[in-house]
């Protein structure tokens, strides 16, 4: 309650200072549709995949906007959250959300470099098991795979509803940003690490793939997993087209979807949502969160 007090206190001051000298962050009205964070339904689990961009958007750096990106997550509530880009000083700020607990290994090792963090409610679930390995041929060490520019890691955890003992698995990713051959090949290691270590268990996966739909990884990611911005009944034709990558330019040329909510055998989409809404009337990162709520089958 006291830390969305001080992060209530701190939007108010940011919101005048807007209203009186305009963020670089700023967005116009019109420059896209809005689509904001609806009440979750009854017995419904929220998923939420949100790339934090570990630098400036515009030119505001990360330590301007990290109220800006706490109040997002918390406002929409999810029970589990993927997160991309999350440096040091962002696993420092997304552990100060006491109702969420947060695993995840830096991929340059010993606390350097970003994380692919997963977060969950950890009132509501208990954490039964977790692992992070990376996106190589020796995926147990700290390493650069295939011709990826940078190291990359895939983080998962296993839930237990602590009410009524249901479990889901949920794995969470970022795909290099230039190496085709490693997004291919890390949609490949990812897709048959969930066959094999999740049979029988619902799983959720989240990602920002720097793979667009259509695209060779994009492809194999789906083979096995369905995409719930195209199969969620609860989505309109705006949700489904709006691009998640924007840059912090809305007009500008490379407006993309390169963010996913997927999922296997067991769970059933209900919704899905890309939010734009932002905060105060800024962009938090230069990707928006996307969130899916789903349930389990029986």
């Amino acid at each position: 309650m006291l830390f969305r007090k001080i992060i209530g206190l701190f939007l108010a001051i940011s919101a005048a200072f807007g209203t009186l000298f305009p963020y670089a962050d700023a967005y116009k009205p019109g420059d896209f549709p809005i689509i904001g964070i609806d009440e979750k339904a009854d017995g419904a689990v929220r998923v939420m995949s949100f790339n934090v961009r570990c630098k400036d958007v515009n030119g505001v750096p990360a330590s301007s906007r990290r109220m800006l990106v706490l109040e997002q997550i918390l406002r929409a509530e999810p029970d589990s959250l993927g997160v991309q880009e999350a440096t040091p000083a962002w696993m420092f700020w997304l552990r100060q959300m006491p109702q969420y607990g947060i695993v995840g290994e830096c991929r340059d090792g010993k606390g350097r470099g970003e994380a692919c963090p997963v977060l969950y409610n950890r009132e509501k679930y208990k954490l039964i098991d977790h692992d992070t390995f990376w996106l190589s041929e020796t995926p147990d060490e700290v390493s650069y795979g295939w011709d990826a520019a940078c190291r990359r890691t895939c983080t998962w955890v296993l839930l237990e509803n602590k009410q009524d003992g249901t479990r889901y698995a949920h794995v969470n990713t970022h795909f290099d940003n230039v190496g085709r051959t490693a997004v291919r090949e890390s949609a490949k290691m990812i897709s048959a690490f969930i066959a094999e270590k999740f049979a029988g268990v619902p799983v959720v996966f989240t990602a920002d793939m720097n793979a667009t739909p259509g695209s060779t990884g994009y492809r194999i990611m789906t083979e096995s997993l369905a995409d719930a911005r195209l199969t969620a009944p609860d989505c309109t034709d705006e949700c489904r087209t709006i691009y998640t990558y924007h840059d912090g330019k809305p007009h500008g040329d490379e407006l993309l979807i390169l963010d996913y909510v997927l999922y296997g055998a067991g769970v059933n989409a209900l919704s899905y949502r890309t939010v734009t809404e932002g905060v105060n009337g800024r962009f938090v990162s230069d990707h928006f969160p996307i969130y899916a709520d789903v349930s389990f089958a029986p």
